[in-house]
């Protein structure tokens, strides 16, 4: 009799279909907690709650919280990927564009120091690296190698360290509480550009300076 009832449990654990949605639900309602209420106050217990789970299905999958709000951020940071194009200047610009979307997205910068902490699991640091950093960075080496091929940039051009120049000066600038400054993706790939030796049309603007009378020195020697 104990072994039939044990069969029938058998069986109907098999026959259980295994539910596909879990995964998206999770790290929806991660998402919906880092925007309301940032890293901190991120509560995995009420995460599993939100997403109609248990918080045995929700470790089964994420070990711990950076590894689930990295994966939640990682989500979203994926859908901006764009293919490498012959403009590889202007897929600087869309890039650093995702960047400074990603960036603003409430609980981001906090996740960034949780990552930076002594005390943080170092596999979660790791995690976070290749699921969040590595992926953006390697994006920019492949916009650079491509327009080396094109020939638009030196040949011995410092691939890389040009793509981190941006995203550690957004980092310092944060730090030191300063917003963003305008049009920041297109300067700042302006700038990566520059560095690697490629050319870049001057576009006017308010800021711009005006052009000096005929006999005014221009700062320029002959």
């Amino acid at each position: 009799m104990e072994s039939a009832k044990s069969g029938a449990s058998t069986n109907a654990a098999r026959g259980r279909r295994r539910d596909e949605t879990i995964d998206e639900r999770i790290l929806s309602a991660a998402r919906r907690q880092l925007a309301c209420h940032g890293y901190e106050a991120m509560s995995l217990s009420s995460i599993a709650q939100e997403a109609c789970t248990t918080r045995q299905a929700l470790y089964r999958r994420w070990s711990d919280k950076a590894l689930l709000a990295s994966a939640a951020i990682c989500a979203e940071v994926g859908r901006d990927a764009l293919p490498v194009s012959d403009d590889p200047l202007a897929d600087l610009v869309t890039e650093l564009a995702a960047f400074q979307h990603a960036m603003s997205t409430p609980g981001q910068l906090s996740l960034v120091g949780t990552m930076l902490q002594d005390g943080t699991d170092a596999t979660s640091r790791a995690e976070y690296g290749r699921r969040v950093i590595e992926p953006r960075l390697e994006r920019m080496r492949s916009i650079l190698e491509h327009a080396r091929e094109l020939n638009l940039i030196d040949e011995a051009a410092d691939i890389e360290l040009a793509v981190s120049l941006p995203t550690g000066a957004w980092y310092e600038r944060t730090l030191a509480g300063l917003p963003a400054p305008d049009h920041w993706p297109a300067r700042s790939a302006a700038l990566i550009w520059r560095s690697v030796g490629g050319s870049v049309s001057p576009a006017p603007g308010p800021s711009a300076r005006p052009a000096a009378p005929p006999n005014e020195p221009t700062g320029r020697r002959g």
